[in-house]
């Protein structure tokens, strides 16, 4: 029996297969935007930040997933703010995201009992997706993709000419605020799947591959779901065919994965151009 076969006869490995699936079009969607706009570090910063919210979850026996969306969410509308008084986003973030994160160091110093249930949280644990994780993904993917599609030429002409779209009467600023917090979200939804420490990758990667081969938009987003789709689903599969002695964590093996996919497809777009 193959792989993936043996993976659909068992039901927490559906679940983790239709997790990466919905992973995969929520990250190439939000990573389109994160690529153009050079977010990438803001990206990581809120993963990090959002550890002080999963941290406080722990401590008060709450939902740690509830506490770090307030967490990013607080960090991305303080970049905002911030970033409409003149400062830079990069500069912002290097204000709240180490502050938010100490708080979350802070915590694990001093609740020594709690590290187990962190570390899934750092480190990610696709194979242990629950049905309220699903459902969370589900309805967080259906909600983003609403609004991007909704809004896409918004978003791109803020994203290519701020001043243009200022000019034109655009809304910039709402624009803006609103696109950190659907990258806030997407990163804490997607951190059960790949951890805090990889999940920034999830959402570069793809759709910086992608953007090697093509510069049309169409093509960089349907080349990013089909990186994300094949590095999830690979990684997935890596971690449920180790031999039992080995611990190989999907999370890592798909980021890896995704990083050869774009090592190959840049030297693809260097020879076609």
């Amino acid at each position: 029996m193959s792989v993936l076969a043996e993976m659909m006869s068992l039901e927490f490995a559906q679940r983790a297969l239709v997790a990466a699936m919905l992973l995969a079009v929520l990250s190439s969607l939000v990573g389109f935007f994160v690529v153009l706009r050079r977010l990438a570090f803001v990206t990581v910063g809120l993963s990090h930040a959002a550890l002080g919210g999963v941290a406080l979850g722990v401590v008060l026996a709450q939902s740690p997933v509830l506490w770090a969306i307030v967490f990013a969410v607080a960090v991305a509308l303080g970049m905002a703010a911030l970033g409409a008084k003149g400062m830079s986003e990069d500069t912002s973030l290097g204000v709240f995201f180490p502050a938010a994160m100490a708080f979350g160091v802070l915590l694990i110093g001093v609740s020594p009992g709690w590290q187990r249930d962190l570390l899934a949280y750092l480190f990610g644990s696709v194979l242990a997706v629950t049905p309220a994780d699903l459902w969370l993904l589900a309805g967080t993917t259906l909600v983003v993709t609403v609004i991007i599609v909704a809004l896409f030429k918004e978003l791109l002409y803020i994203t290519f000419d701020e001043e243009g779209a200022h000019a034109a009467g655009l809304p910039v600023e709402p624009l803006r605020r609103l696109l950190l917090v659907i990258c806030a979200v997407t990163v804490v939804v997607a951190i059960k799947v790949v951890g805090v420490i990889l999940v920034s990758a999830l959402l570069v990667i793809p759709a910086a591959a992608a953007g090697r081969l093509t510069y049309r938009w169409q093509g960089v987003l349907a080349g990013s779901f089909v990186v994300a789709a094949v590095s999830l689903v690979g990684g997935l599969a890596a971690s449920f065919a180790a031999p039992g002695d080995l611990n190989v964590p999907a999370g890592a093996a798909a980021v890896l994965i995704a990083a050869t996919v774009f090592g190959l497809c840049a030297a693809v777009g260097r020879v076609r151009r």
